[in-house]
């Protein structure tokens, strides 16, 4: 048997390949298929399956352009309702290649349609070799249950419960387990950073297999849900009927800065993927600093939406290339175009220039102390609990698109998440509304817990 994990980091998402006598099969696909037909072709396999755990929200599948390209049979569960042609997924439904035998196990919700697939090597037992678990069953977590638009979340999680109790639970402990996302992800609360586990593992350390009953689970699973992007159930339903695929795109357009300029002014997001530092010293006016080196394409979709008209800045024709790529995994198609030379060019041709202050933890401690200076934490409320500057006030990043916080524009405002990726972005975003007087703290809220700063967690603060 072969078998391969294929991890994105930028998604925390992983997809698989298994092969068998010269046949095989790949479960959640990314956006760009490539690498799957390069890995099948360096071991001589075919693909002919393609199986999706479910409809997934949090990036656009590659599925329809795989099968195109392969003659692939595509599989989703039953529940789906795929608007492609497939096979539909239902318990016991069994494909084989060779002695390898992949069967499903209907395993609704995290969503209705979800499906696990046990993968048995009879070459070696007749027990499970390993169990693909999709967004049902993480390292450490489970799925979040409220991506669906016909269920409750408890409605869903009540089904989750179940699913993990009755089908999942009653593997073997030695079978492997492996999910279709990592730490990071928007799909759980608490993954830890492993790629791989066992059922018994996971049975002896995974907080949501503690539960001990299910009303409990129910209502532990459904309270304080972190925010859903707005683009989640718009990439389900383009899942739903499958994505053009990416050899059609056409060139992206480069751009002039006068005619960057126009298009700002005309609406357009100006999304520029430099590292924080270079936007900090020197940026277009009005635009949003989310960099390649985070979550990009996540915060892209969550903060700007998926029509979001967006035009990128970055220093080099690769930046470029891998912004396009990484917008187009999450279902942003409708990017205008790129400045031509980036910001040398805007430079060159006398075109305004804005900064953004940044300060030091020590810095920060010192201004609360002798002058006026409020404080913003954009992080998310658990690691807000865990510890947070007293002064501060928070409002989640995530939370922006419901409204930006009201600020006090007499006074300057730190911003800060925790280790200064989302507090740019949250700059940025503050700028372009017109607010000045912002100031990025430096490092977030780990430089100042490394300096030994005074902090407060909710515990104590209770106390």
């Amino acid at each position: 048997m072969y078998f391969e994990q294929f991890y994105l980091t930028c998604l925390a998402h992983a997809s698989y390949m298994i092969g068998s006598q010269g046949q095989a099969a790949i479960i959640d696909p990314q956006r760009d298929v490539d690498l799957y037909l390069e890995a099948a072709d360096e071991q001589g396999l075919k693909i002919g399956h393609i199986f999706e755990t479910h409809l997934h929200a949090d990036f656009v599948s590659g599925h329809k352009e795989l099968a195109a390209r392969t003659g692939a049979k595509i599989y989703i569960g039953a529940q789906a309702h795929a608007a492609f042609p497939h096979i539909p997924l239902q318990d016991g439904f069994e494909v084989r290649m060779g002695s390898l035998r992949i069967n499903t196990l209907e395993t609704p919700g995290h969503t209705p349609e979800s499906v696990c697939l046990v993968v048995t090597d009879e070459d070696k037992s007749h027990e499970p070799w390993g169990v693909l678990t999709g967004d049902t069953l993480f390292i450490g977590d489970v799925g979040r249950p409220d991506l669906s638009p016909n269920h409750t979340p408890r409605q869903l999680a009540g089904l989750l419960y179940d699913s993990l109790h009755q089908k999942l639970l009653r593997l073997p402990d030695a079978t492997l387990v492996y999910p279709a996302h990592g730490a990071g992800s928007l799909c759980g609360r608490n993954m830890r950073a492993e790629r791989s586990s066992t059922i018994g593992t996971e049975r002896l350390t995974n907080y949501a297999l503690q539960i001990g009953s299910r009303e409990e689970f129910v209502k532990q699973l459904t309270a304080n849900l972190p925010a859903r992007p707005g683009y989640f159930l718009q990439d389900a339903e383009i899942n739903r009927s499958g994505a053009e695929p990416l050899t059609d795109r056409p060139p992206l357009p480069s751009l002039t800065p006068v005619e960057l300029e126009t298009m700002l002014n005309e609406g357009a997001n100006v999304v520029d993927v430099r590292p924080n530092d270079q936007f900090a010293a020197d940026h277009i006016p009005g635009s949003i600093n989310i960099a390649l080196s985070g979550q990009f394409a996540t915060w892209a979709g969550t903060l700007l939406g998926l029509g979001s008209k967006s035009v990128l800045v970055a220093d080099t024709d690769a930046q470029i290339e891998e912004a396009h790529l990484r917008l187009a995994r999450v279902g942003i198609e409708d990017v205008r175009g790129y400045l031509a030379g980036g910001m040398a060019a805007w430079k060159k041709a006398g075109r305004p220039l804005a900064s953004t202050q940044q300060i030091s933890a020590q810095d920060l401690n010192r201004k609360l102390s002798d002058e006026k200076v409020n404080v913003l934490d954009v992080r998310r409320e658990a690691e807000w609990q865990g510890g947070h500057i007293a002064q501060a006030q928070r409002r989640a990043l995530d939370d922006f698109p419901q409204g930006l916080p009201a600020v006090d524009t007499t006074i300057p405002l730190a911003v800060h998440c925790k280790s200064g990726y989302r507090s740019m972005i949250a700059c940025s975003m503050l700028e372009r509304a017109g607010h000045r007087n912002i100031i990025n703290l430096i490092g977030g809220f780990d430089a100042w817990h490394a300096a030994g700063l005074p902090e407060l967690s909710e515990q104590l603060a209770k106390a």
